[in-house]
């Protein structure tokens, strides 16, 4: 982290550092370690802002299984923190199924009952737009919704993103584009000095 509290640099002095030993624990298991003392903060942000309850066991059954998964890491396809992340999008897609099998009203995707909205909120400079942003987010299609969320929330990049939702870059960066343009329409309504900080996007 930057002395202005950027995690953005620092993530690019350790990235190659966490391709190596996400690459070499394949063969050397001590070579995953380091992973999880760096990563484990920010994946447990990922599932406490999703399921909050059932956070910390689902930081547990991810390590678990991206230990198990270590092998299949290829660096050509992406970054060890969007593998990462992608193993935990499957952990909570896991986890909300079964809470659909208890709870036959639950969308698989996860619903507004179990969003942490305060830490959308949290994401925007004024806070008397939040409520109105917020209802425009949780309109956006699931994966826009998702790709907004990983950059806004993980400070994952785009093509971070798009490895963890699975699609290809430029179509992350097209849908990215249209949920943007939403965001930005209801923007245009407040004062010129409000910005929202939720895309990820330059000042």
């Amino acid at each position: 982290m930057n002395e202005n509290g950027d995690t953005r640099g620092t993530r690019n002095l350790t990235g190659a550092g966490d391709d190596d030993s996400l690459a070499r624990s394949a063969r050397d298991p001590a070579a995953f370690e380091p992973l999880v003392t760096r990563h484990s903060t920010a994946l447990h942000g990922y599932f406490a802002r999703r399921a909050p309850v059932a956070a910390d066991d689902l930081l547990a059954e991810l390590w678990l299984q991206a230990y198990a998964a270590r092998q299949n890491f290829d660096p050509a396809r992406g970054s060890a923190r969007a593998w990462l992340f992608g193993v935990a999008r499957n952990v909570l897609s896991a986890h909300w199924r079964r809470l659909a099998q208890d709870r036959p009203g639950l969308l698989p995707s996860g619903d507004a009952d179990v969003m942490d909205w305060a830490a959308v909120d949290d994401r925007l400079d004024a806070s008397a737009l939040a409520p109105e942003l917020r209802r425009v987010i949780s309109e956006l299609p699931y994966e826009e919704k998702e790709l907004l969320l990983l950059i806004a929330w993980e400070q994952l990049t785009p093509t971070e993103a798009a490895a963890v939702v699975g699609i290809p870059a430029g179509t992350a960066r097209s849908r990215l584009h249209r949920a943007r343009g939403r965001l930005r329409a209801h923007a245009a309504l407040a004062p010129a000095k409000t910005r929202i900080q939720l895309t990820g996007d330059p000042a």
